[in-house]
C-alpha cells in the first residue's frame, strides 16, 4: 500500500474530487450488493426415527396438546418447601452453571467478532515531525549553507473493506450463532441436571432419614426385649445365653443406625456443592420422624414421543451443532474463489497548524486489489473434506443424543412400574413380618419357642422394613429421573433466536 504522504510530496493532486467520489461509493454499492453468493448446503433438520408411542406407557395419561405437561419450576409438583428452596439457590450459586454461562457469553462474543467484518476497517494515525536535513548534503549551491528545520503536521485516515462476495463472512456469522444457540441450550441442559441432581439427593437423604427412624424404632423395641428377656433370666425362667443373644441384637442394630451418619453426610455434602456453598457451613435439618418417609410420587403427564424432540435442551443443542457445521462447509468452499480489497486513504497535511485542515492541505487515493490463491497443493478441498466429515459427525451425535433420550424416557418408566408393584408387594411383605414378630415374642414369653425365633423374626422385620424404605426413594428418584428425560419444564420456544443472541437482554 502507498503511503499517501509520500503522494503529497511527490505531487500527487486532486482532480475532479466529486465524480471520483460518486463513482467510488458507486463501485463500493455495487460491489455490496453483489455480495449474494453463499455456498453452505441448504440445511435442514437430520430425519430421525420417531416411535409412536413410549413401549412402557401404557396405564400413564398422556398430555392434551394444550396441557402445561411440566412447568419450568417442574420441582413444585412434589409439594415439598424445603426442596423448592433449596432448587431456587441451584441456578444462582452452582459454578458449573455459571462457568457455563461464560461459555455462552463466549459464543456470544464470537457472534459480535463475526459481524465485524461486515464492515470497513478505519485507522488514524495522526502525527507531528520536525526534521532538519543537513547542510553538507544535497545540491550544490546549498552545501555548507544553513538549513532550517521544518515541522510537519499529518492527519491520515485509512480505511479498508473486504466485501463478502462468497458468503464466508455470513456463512462465518452463522456458524457461531448456531453455536452460541447451541451454547445456550447446553447451559439449559446443565442447570436442569443440576436441579435434578439436587432433588435425587434430597430424597435420598431423606431415605436415610427414614432409615434410621425404622433402626430407632428397632433399638427401642430391641432394649424392651432386652430388658423382659433379663427379667425371666432373673426369675430362672430364661437362660443367660438369650440375654446374649439379646444384647448382641442390640448392639448390631445400634451400630446400623450409627452408620447411617455417613450416608446422610455424603448426601448433605452433594447438595452443597450443587448448591456451591461449602459442605462445612451447610446442613439440612432431620425433620420430624412422621415426614421423614417420602410420600407417593406425583402423577407425570407424558408426551407423545414426537414432541420430546421438543422439550430436550441437549437435543436442541445436538442440532444447533448440526447447523452450525452445515455453515462452516459454506465458509470452506468460499476460499475457492478470490477475495476482492477495497481502501481508501485520506487526510490532511501541512506543515503549520494553522491552515491542517484547510482545503489545499487534504489528500485522498482509492483503491482495489483481488488475491485469489493459485496452487495450494490440496489444502482447500482438504479442508471442504474435512468440514464434511465434521458435518456427519455431528449429525451421528444429534441422531445418538436422540436416541438416548427415548432410552431415558423408557428406562424411567419402567422403573417407575414396575417399582409400584414392588411397593405394594413389599408393604405386605413388611405387615407379615410383622406379625411373625409379634407372633414369635408372645409364644417366647409362654416359653414355648426359644428367643432365636424371636432374633429372626426381628431382623426380617427390620430387613423388610429398610427394603420399603429403599423401594420408596427409589420411586421418588425415578419420578425425579422421568421429569429429567422429559426435559423438565423445557421446550423449543425458549431456544434463543438469532436475533437474540447477542441482544443485550438475554432471556
Amino acid at each position: 500500500m502507498i503511503d499517501m504522504t509520500e503522494r503529497v510530496k511527490t505531487g500527487w493532486k486532486r482532480k475532479d474530487k466529486s465524480g471520483k467520489f460518486q463513482a467510488a461509493a458507486t463501485v463500493w454499492v455495487g460491489l455490496a450488493l453483489l455480495g449474494g453468493c453463499s455456498f453452505a448446503p441448504n440445511y435442514s433438520v437430520p430425519p430421525v426415527q420417531t416411535p409412536a408411542a413410549f413401549k412402557e406407557a401404557e396405564g400413564w395419561r398422556v398430555a392434551q396438546p394444550k396441557d402445561d405437561v411440566i412447568r419450568g419450576k417442574w420441582w413444585e409438583v412434589f409439594n415439598d418447601p424445603q426442596l423448592n428452596a433449596l432448587e431456587e439457590q441451584v441456578a444462582v450459586s452452582n459454578q458449573t452453571l455459571v462457568a457455563a454461562l461464560a461459555n455462552f457469553q463466549a459464543a456470544r462474543a464470537l457472534v459480535k467478532e463475526a459481524r465485524s467484518q461486515y464492515f470497513p476497517t478505519v485507522s488514524a494515525a495522526p502525527s507531528v515531525t520536525k526534521s532538519k536535513a543537513s547542510s553538507n548534503v544535497g545540491a550544490s549551491g546549498n552545501r555548507g549553507g544553513s538549513i532550517p528545520a521544518v515541522t510537519e503536521y499529518s492527519l491520515p485516515l485509512d480505511a479498508s473493506w473486504e466485501p463478502d462476495l462468497w458468503g464466508a463472512i455470513r456463512n462465518t456469522v452463522k456458524a457461531d450463532t448456531f453455536n452460541a444457540q447451541a451454547s445456550a441450550a447446553t447451559l439449559e441442559n446443565l442447570r436442569l441436571t443440576a436441579q435434578a441432581d439436587l432433588a435425587v439427593d434430597y430424597y435420598s437423604l431423606r431415605g436415610q432419614d427414614a432409615l434410621k427412624d425404622v433402626l430407632d424404632a428397632t433399638v427401642v423395641a430391641d432394649q424392651k426385649t432386652l430388658d423382659m428377656t433379663k427379667g425371666l433370666f432373673q426369675a430362672g425362667i430364661d437362660s443367660d445365653e438369650d440375654v446374649s443373644e439379646a444384647e448382641t441384637a442390640l448392639a448390631t442394630v445400634k451400630a446400623q443406625d450409627t452408620n447411617i451418619g455417613i450416608q446422610r453426610a455424603g448426601f448433605e455434602h452433594a447438595i452443597a456443592l450443587l448448591l456451591g456453598r461449602p459442605a462445612s457451613t451447610f446442613s439440612i435439618a432431620v425433620l420430624p420422624p412422621t415426614t421423614n418417609a417420602p410420600d407417593h410420587p406425583p402423577e407425570i403427564p407424558l408426551a407423545v414421543p414426537s414432541q420430546l424432540l421438543e422439550r430436550r435442551p441437549d437435543v436442541a443443542s445436538a442440532e444447533r451443532s448440526v447447523a452450525a457445521a452445515n455453515a462452516q462447509i459454506g465458509v470452506a468452499k468460499a476460499a475457492f474463489f478470490p477475495t476482492l480489497t477495497l481502501s481508501a486513504q485520506g487526510g490532511f497535511q501541512s506543515t503549520s497548524v494553522g491552515n491542517l485542515l484547510s482545503g489545499p492541505s487534504a489528500f485522498w487515493s482509492l483503491g482495489a486489489a483481488m488475491a485469489q490463491t493459485v496452487f495450494d497443493a490440496g489444502l482447500r478441498s482438504a479442508t471442504v473434506e474435512q468440514y464434511r466429515a465434521n458435518y456427519n459427525t455431528t449429525v451421528a451425535n444429534y441422531r445418538q443424543t436422540v436416541l438416548t433420550a427415548f432410552q431415558e424416557v423408557e428406562d424411567s418408566l419402567a422403573s417407575l412400574r414396575i417399582l409400584s408393584q414392588e411397593r405394594e408387594e413389599q408393604e405386605a411383605a413388611v405387615q407379615s413380618a410383622e406379625r411373625t414378630l409379634a407372633i414369635a415374642t408372645h409364644r417366647y414369653e409362654l416359653g414355648i419357642d426359644s428367643y432365636l425365633n424371636v432374633i429372626v423374626a426381628q431382623m426380617t422385620l427390620l430387613n423388610n422394613q429398610q427394603t420399603e424404605v429403599n423401594l420408596h426413594v427409589q420411586q421418588m428418584t425415578a419420578s425425579v429421573q422421568l421429569i429429567l428425560s422429559l426435559g423438565g419444564g423445557w421446550d423449543s420456544s425458549q431456544l434463543l433466536r438469532p436475533g437474540q443472541v447477542t441482544s443485550k437482554k438475554v432471556p
